[in-house]
């Protein structure tokens, strides 16, 4: 079945070749990309599919626009339908590669031998970004909260933004407003990055093991994708959430989380300096690069509820050009250039230099051969 699929992929890449071949002049960019593109590297052709985070949207787009530049006549496509949805269409062999908020579990790596060879998928930190907690009150465009308030809220414990645990770290003329908290309802690694963070800080409130499904036994109003959440919010006055931050503007206010004797204020800088402290997993292969974040730090200025979402791609692939391609837009995606580009699109934290380097040598280690 496996090589089936990715005949059916190799086809599709042929006939997605062909058509950009006979439509040179069809850029979906400006004219100064356009004429950029012109001189780019042509020898690299063909098309992948890929499909997962909606978090790293933004950013997609961003890379995906520069790589272009880079390489026109090769083309990568992105469906944002969640990060559970990423896993799972790679893991059924039904897309190059996945974005996802969570790295692969032990089960789903034990899975990615059957589409991806006998040394399966790794995983590759492409985009850091802080998980904002973010609410719509008029008037008010910063709360100190800290986790215990949190997960109180979420779970449906503190149901008023008046609430005396709320008052007590605040200086601000808060409402008697009833508080609606929303969550996504799809399978999401930002739910499962912001039910860690609850779960590791307080769990004597917030029982529940992260999961990137919403817990079944909390009646919420719930949405589906980062946009899904934040629109709700945004139309409900009183409505908290949580989601990557790159999805949050006007008129939301967002949440200034406690982390040790401060309250410290959602950044790009901060959300870095929590990856830079965090570990690799242990016991995976070398090129798989799944990070372990400390969420319980005290360290000043570090922001916790950080996502850092992945590249999940295949250690092998049965076609020379479907690797090629995943190859090149890999290796641009955790450049530097890549990165700066995310950042400016997407207000996301640039992996770090050494990351970078770890990432780049990773993706150069994908081959090309029988996954039987």
């Amino acid at each position: 079945m496996a090589g089936v699929r990715i005949r059916a992929t190799l086809s599709l890449t042929l006939a997605a070749t062909l058509a950009l071949t006979a439509c040179g002049s069809d850029y979906p960019l400006g004219p100064e990309q356009e004429a950029a593109a012109r001189s780019g590297d042509t020898s690299l052709r063909g098309a992948v599919t890929a499909s997962g985070s909606s978090a790293q949207g933004p950013a997609i787009d961003a890379w995906r626009a520069g790589f272009s530049t880079l390489y026109p006549r090769a083309q990568v496509q992105y469906s944002p339908d969640g990060s559970g949805a990423g896993r799972g269409a790679l893991l059924a062999g039904a897309v190059g590669f996945a974005g996802s908020d969570a790295y692969l579990s032990d089960e789903e790596l034990a899975d990615s031998t059957e589409a991806c060879g006998p040394d399966g998928a790794f995983d590759i930190p492409a985009y850091v970004s802080p998980i904002s907690v973010a609410f719509n009150l008029p008037g008010i465009s910063s709360l100190n909260l800290d986790a215990a308030t949190v997960a109180r809220i979420f779970h449906g414990e503190i149901t008023t933004w008046d609430d005396p645990a709320i008052a007590a770290q605040n200086d601000v003329d808060l409402p008697a407003l009833p508080i609606a908290a929303v969550s996504r309802s799809d399978d999401s690694g930002t739910t499962e990055n912001f039910t860690d963070y609850l779960h590791a800080v307080v769990p004597e409130i917030w029982t529940e093991e992260a999961d990137g499904t919403w817990p079944s036994g909390l009646a919420n109003e719930n949405a589906k994708g980062n946009a899904g959440v934040v629109s709700t919010v945004a139309a409900t006055v009183g409505a908290v959430t949580y989601a990557d931050d790159s999805a949050v503007g006007e008129p939301l206010g967002r949440v200034a989380l406690k982390v040790g004797g401060d309250y410290v204020e959602v950044s790009s800088e901060a959300a870095a300096a929590a990856v830079d402290l965090a570990d690799r997993v242990p016991g995976r292969k070398d090129h798989d690069i799944a990070l372990d974040l400390d969420r319980t730090t005290s360290e000043p200025g570090v922001y916790p509820l950080v996502l850092v979402s992945y590249h999940v791609y295949c250690s092998r692939y049965e076609n020379e050009a479907t690797a090629a391609v995943v190859r090149a837009f890999g290796t641009y995606a955790v450049s530097e250039e890549g990165q700066q580009g995310a950042a400016g699109a997407a207000k996301s934290s640039p992996i770090s230099p050494e990351l970078s380097r770890q990432a780049t040598e990773a993706i150069a280690s994908i081959d090309v051969g029988d996954i039987s």
